[in-house]
C-alpha cells in the first residue's frame, strides 16, 4: 500500500526501523477531545487502529463577555487527558503527539492553558491553523480511500469550524476553513427549543454566508466537466449517517466507511430535527450522548454546503484529522512515500512558496541558509545541542529572513517577522511559526528581549533559547554573504574549548578577492554570537578553495 523512505536531509531524522511502533494521537476539538491508538507496521508502511476514546468537554462553551475558555471546562480537559495518557501508557504508547484546533486558538487564554497542560502532565500540545487542520484531514482521509487519481471533495465539521478541501491522489489542491461549527453556531444562534422558525431561516442563511467564499475558492480550482465526489468526516457526519442508517436499513451498519447519504435524506432529517426539541432529539435511534444539542445547526451547515457545491451525495470517512495526525507524523519520520511522497516535503515546498510570493531572491535566500546550515553542523555537541527539528527551522528562516523587504526596506526584519507569523506556513505548527518568524526577526538589530512582544509569544525557557541561539548563528550566515555575490565559498569552524576560543576560516570563491565587507561585517555582527555562546569569534581569509559548503 504504501512504500518506506528515509528522510530528506532537511527533514528530521529518519528513526531506527521497529516492528509495530505504537503511537497516540490527540485531537483537542472545539466539542469533543479525541484520542487514537495505532500500531504502524513500518515495513509497508501501514497502521491498524488498537483504541479510540472520546470525551465531550465543549472548550468551546467560552465565557461570552471575555471569550476565555472556562476554568471548570479546563479542568475537564486537563483530567480527560490525563487518562488518555494513562490509556496510552497501559498501551505501551511510545509517543503522544497531541494537537488543539479553532476553541484553542481563538481563546485568549488559549496558551495558557496549552502550558498549563505541559507543566501538569509534560504533555506538548500543538495549536495549529485551520489550513493546517485543513492539510491533516486530507492526511487521513487519504490514509482511509482510494482516491483513483480522481478529484475529491472532502468537509469536516467540526465545533468551532468546517474544513473544505479539494485534493486527489497526490496533493490538496485547495485547503480551507471558515468559522461555523455545529457549537458556535448552536451557542450563537438557537436560543429556542424546538428551534423558531426565524432563527432557523437565519441559522441557514448565515451558514450558506459565511461557507461561500469557501465553495468559490474550491470551484475555481475545478476543471470544467469535473464532478468530484464529496467525503465527509468527523461527528455530525457521522452521527447522521448513523441514525440515516438505523432508519433506513433497521440496524447500525458495523462499520461508516463509505456509507453514502443523500441530499434528499438530509433535508428530510433538517427538516425533522428543527422541530423536536433537545430531549426528544436525544431519544432518536442511534443519537450519540450529547450530539443531540448541537446535530441540527451541524446537519444545517452540511445542507448548505452540498446545496452550495451542487452534489447529490455525502460518502462516510471515519478517518479524519487524528489519523492524519498520525500520518502527519509518519511523514516526518520518513516513513512513507508512494502515494503521499508529495507531502512529504510540504514544509520545504511551503516555505518556497511563501519566499516566492515575497519576491525573496532565492539564490542569495539559499547561501545563507547554506552557510546557516553548515555553522549549525559544526558548532553542533560543542556550542550547541539542538537536534533536526531546529535544524529545519533555522534553514526555514534563512529562506524567508529577508522576506519583509517586500513591504519596507526599512525594519525589513520586523516586516519579515509579520509576514512570516501571518503567512499561513504548512507543515508547521503555531508554535514552529513563532520560532522561524522570531529568527527571522533577530537577523539583524536588537538581539531578542524580553520586552519585545515578538519574543514575549514563546512560551517556554526551551523556545526561547531556540531562537536565542540560532538567531546568532543566522546573523553570521547574513554576514558571509554580505555583498549578496557567493563572495565565499565555504566557512570552517575550529572550536578551542579550553580558550573559549572559535576561529572561523573563510574560503573565498575567487584567489584575488579579500572580502573585506564580508569579514567587516562578520566582525560587526559577532557580539551577539559571542555572548550567546560565551566565546571570542575570530575570522580569518584562507586561500582560495573550490566551492562547496562544508
Amino acid at each position: 500500500m504504501l512504500n518506506l523512505v528515509s528522510a530528506s536531509s532537511l527533514s528530521l531524522p529518519t528513526q531506527t526501523v521497529k516492528r509495530h511502533r505504537i503511537i497516540a494521537a490527540i485531537d483537542l476539538g472545539t466539542n469533543s477531545l479525541h484520542m487514537v491508538i495505532v500500531r504502524i507496521d513500518p515495513s509497508l508502511p501501514s497502521f491498524s487502529i488498537i483504541a479510540k476514546d472520546k470525551e465531550t468537554v465543549r472548550l468551546g462553551d467560552r465565557d461570552l463577555a471575555t471569550g476565555h475558555l472556562k476554568a471548570a471546562i479546563i479542568d475537564k480537559a486537563i483530567a480527560a487527558l490525563r487518562r488518555f495518557q494513562e490509556i496510552a501508557k497501559t498501551l505501551n504508547a511510545e509517543t503522544v503527539v497531541a494537537v488543539a484546533t479553532s476553541a484553542v486558538r481563538e481563546a485568549p487564554n488559549g496558551k495558557d492553558f496549552l502550558h498549563r497542560i505541559a507543566v501538569e502532565l509534560g504533555l506538548c500540545v500543538d495549536l495549529i491553523s485551520g489550513q493546517e487542520e485543513a492539510r491533516r484531514i486530507y492526511l487521513g482521509v487519504l490514509s482511509g480511500m482510494e482516491f483513483h487519481n480522481q478529484p475529491h471533495l472532502i468537509i469536516d465539521i467540526g465545533g468551532g469550524s468546517t474544513e473544505i478541501i479539494l485534493g486527489d491522489s497526490h496533493e490538496p489542491r485547495t485547503l480551507t476553513s471558515t468559522k461555523i461549527g455545529a457549537v458556535r453556531l448552536t451557542s450563537e444562534l438557537i436560543t429556542t427549543d424546538p428551534i423558531s422558525n426565524i432563527q432557523f431561516q437565519y441559522l441557514q442563511a448565515y451558514a450558506r454566508g459565511m461557507l461561500e467564499r469557501s465553495v468559490e475558492e474550491v470551484s475555481a480550482n475545478l476543471e470544467f466537466g469535473q464532478t468530484p465526489r464529496l467525503i465527509g468526516t468527523s461527528g455530525t457526519i457521522e452521527t447522521l449517517a448513523l441514525i440515516n442508517a438505523r432508519e433506513k436499513l433497521g440496524f447500525i451498519p458495523s462499520t461508516l466507511n463509505g456509507y453514502q447519504l443523500s441530499l434528499k435524506d438530509l433535508q428530510d432529517w433538517v427538516n425533522r430535527l428543527r422541530k423536536l426539541t433537545n430531549v426528544e432529539r436525544a431519544t432518536i435511534p442511534g443519537m450519540p450522548d450529547k450530539r443531540s444539542e448541537v446535530i441540527l445547526a451541524g446537519a444545517v451547515i452540511l445542507q448548505e454546503a452540498m446545496t452550495l457545491l451542487g452534489v447529490e451525495s455525502v460518502t462516510t470517512c471515519e478517518r479524519s484529522l487524528r489519523e492524519g495526525v498520525i500520518v502527519d507524523w509518519m511523514l516526518a519520520h520518513g516513513l512513507i512515500e508512494d502515494k503521499l511522497r508529495f507531502q512529504s516535503s510540504i514544509r520545504q515546498r511551503s516555505v518556497l512558496k511563501q519566499a516566492k510570493k515575497y519576491q525573496v531572491n532565492l539564490d542569495y535566500s539559499d547561501r545563507v541558509a547554506a552557510f546557516a546550515l553548515s555553522l549549525f553542523d559544526q558548532t553542533q555537541g560543542s556550542l550547541h545541542y539542538w537536534g533536526g527539528e531546529e535544524r529545519q527551522l533555522l534553514w526555514a528562516a534563512a529562506v524567508l529572513h529577508n522576506c519583509g523587504h517586500y513591504i519596507n526596506h526599512s525594519s525589513h526584519h520586523k516586516h519579515s517577522y509579520y509576514l512570516i507569523r501571518n503567512g499561513e506556513l504548512l507543515g508547521y505548527t503555531e508554535t514552529e511559526i513563532e520560532i522561524i518568524a522570531n529568527l527571522a526577526r533577530y537577523h539583524r538589530k536588537s538581539p531578542p528581549k524580553k520586552k519585545h512582544e515578538s519574543f514575549r509569544n514563546l512560551l517556554t525557557k526551551q523556545q526561547r533559547q531556540t531562537v536565542s541561539q540560532l538567531s546568532a548563528i543566522l546573523r553570521l550566515a547574513v554576514a558571509l554573504d554580505r555583498r549578496q555575490i557567493g563572495a565565499i565559498a565555504r566557512v570552517q569552524c575550529e572550536y578551542y574549548p579550553q580558550f573559549h576560543l572559535c576561529n572561523l576560516l573563510i574560503f573565498p570563491s575567487q584567489s584575488d578577492d579579500q572580502c573585506e565587507l564580508e569579514l567587516w561585517s562578520i566582525d560587526y555582527k559577532k557580539e551577539v554570537f559571542e555572548s550567546e555562546f560565551g566565546v571570542k569569534l575570530v575570522a580569518t581569509l584562507e586561500k582560495s578553495t573550490v566551492s562547496n559548503f562544508s
